[in-house]
C-alpha cells in the first residue's frame, strides 16, 4: 500500500463560544445544514459537567454551574484527542434537573468535522489550542436573558424566580469574569448569531477552505 493511502485529515474543530443565550446553537445548525450531517459531529461542553451526587439536592443546586470549575474538561479534552486520532468516545448525557449525570450516554464518532459549543469552551487555553477555528457568537445582554428565561422555564421546569435569581446570582457575574473576556481569543465573532447570514456564510467558507487543503495530515494508527 503507498504511502499516500496510509495518511489521513485529522478531524478539525470548530469551536462555538458565547453568553448563554447568544445563539450557539443555531450557528453551529446552519453549519451543520450546510455541511451535512454525515460530515459533522456535535459536542456541547455541558455534557461533561461533573457528576453531583457527592451532595444532597439542595447542595447540588446552590452550585455555581457558571464557572469553569464545575465542568470536567480535562474528559472534554481527552474526548477531543481520541477524536482526533481516528477513536469513537462516549459522551456524558447531564441531567440538569438533578445535576447529576445519567448511566446513558451518546457515541461520537470521529467526522470530518467536530463542533464543539459551550460557553466557557475559549477560558481553558488546553482546549482552545485543540481548535481550527474559534468562534464566538456576540449577541446583547437583553436578548440572551430572555432566551434563556424561556428555555430554562420550558425545558429544565425551573421558576422564573429561579432563573432571575441564578442570573443575578451567578449567571452574569461569570459572563464578565470568563466568558466576555474570552471573547479576545476568536479567530470569528459573530453578532447575532445564525441569523447573521453573512457571517455564517463566511464561517462555512473558512470550513470548506481547510477541509480542500492537503494539510493537516496525520499517519494512519
Amino acid at each position: 500500500m503507498s504511502v499516500s493511502a496510509n495518511i489521513r485529515r485529522r478531524p478539525i474543530i470548530i469551536g462555538v463560544a458565547g453568553g448563554s443565550g447568544s445563539g450557539k446553537t443555531t450557528v453551529v445548525e446552519r453549519i451543520v445544514e450546510r455541511l451535512g450531517s454525515d460530515r459533522v459531529t456535535c459536542i456541547q461542553h455541558d455534557s461533561y459537567y461533573l457528576d453531583r451526587g457527592d451532595l444532597a439536592p439542595q447542595d447540588r443546586a446552590a452550585v455555581n454551574y457558571d464557572h469553569p470549575d464545575a465542568l470536567e474538561t480535562s474528559l472534554l479534552i481527552e474526548h477531543l484527542k481520541a477524536l482526533q486520532s481516528g477513536v469513537p468516545v462516549d459522551v456524558p448525557v447531564y441531567d440538569f434537573r438533578s445535576h447529576l449525570r445519567t448511566a446513558s450516554s451518546v457515541r461520537a464518532e470521529p467526522r470530518k468535522v467536530i463542533m464543539l459549543e459551550g460557553i466557557l469552551i475559549l477560558v481553558d487555553r488546553a482546549l482552545r489550542d485543540l481548535m481550527d477555528i474559534k468562534v464566538f457568537v456576540d449577541t446583547d445582554a437583553d436578548v440572551r436573558v430572555i432566551r434563556r428565561m424561556e428555555r430554562d422555564i420550558a425545558k429544565r421546569e425551573r421558576t422564573l424566580e429561579s432563573v432571575v435569581r441564578q442570573y443575578m446570582q451567578t449567571v452574569r457575574p461569570m459572563h464578565l469574569d470568563f466568558v466576555e473576556p474570552s471573547k479576545r481569543y476568536a479567530d470569528i465573532v459573530i453578532p447575532e448569531g445564525g441569523y447573521n447570514e453573512v457571517a455564517v456564510d463566511v464561517l462555512f467558507t473558512k470550513i470548506e477552505s481547510i477541509l480542500k487543503s492537503p494539510e493537516p495530515k496525520t499517519p494512519l494508527a
